[in-house]
């Protein structure tokens, strides 16, 4: 028996066919059940009331108890995320931006053969590709970004000891101890 699977994101909510005039009172209500402090029923009667002031019909009572689970799933899995990106970001110390995206780079590389064992179609293998274009390209754009910083703070440190060569030769040190110094204490070579 071959499993069907659904194309799409299936049947839209009633909250998702509202109007473009609603998006204020949509935003207010998700910002309502994220921040957990009223209930929401008393969330769904003021939705309705900013509804209506707008002259929308009323969502029902189950359509707002869908849709607000559906919501508080996608919370969930986006601060699980955040969590586990902050924690390895941490872990990382200051190499966390580039080892992150490696990181990331990897698992979404995994994610993409795991999924490859079931039956894809043509849409499914574009989509993949693209999602592997688009990890090898922050991967590329991390390296580039962390090499361009590498260079800055080596002209930096260049910078410092040519001025630092200066003040020592306006001091009266010779060519050779300046040469030394440069190269002891700020590891440039001359």
């Amino acid at each position: 028996m071959t499993s069907i699977r659904r194309e799409g994101r299936g049947h839209l909510s009633s909250i998702d066919t509202l109007p473009e005039e609603a998006e204020p009172d949509i935003v207010w209500a998700l910002e309502q059940l994220r921040a957990r402090e009223q209930t929401q029923l008393a969330i769904l009667e003021e939705f309705n009331a900013r509804l209506a002031d707008r002259g929308i019909g009323k969502v029902s009572a189950s359509a707002f108890k869908r849709w607000s689970l559906r919501k508080a799933i996608q919370y969930r899995r986006l601060d699980e995320t955040r969590a586990i990106a902050s924690d390895i970001a941490g872990a990382l110390g200051t190499d966390g931006a580039e080892q992150l995206t490696i990181a990331i780079a990897e698992l979404v590389k995994v994610a993409i053969y795991e999924s490859l064992e079931g039956d894809l179609g043509p849409k499914q293998i574009m989509e993949i590709s693209k999602a592997l274009g688009s990890v090898v390209s922050a991967q590329k754009v991390s390296s580039e970004h962390r090499a361009r910083l590498e260079a800055r703070v080596a002209a930096q440190v260049e910078e410092a000891a040519d001025r630092a060569g200066a003040a020592a030769a306006e001091a009266g040190l010779s060519a050779d101890r300046v040469a030394q110094i440069r190269r002891d204490v700020l590891g440039v070579r001359t």
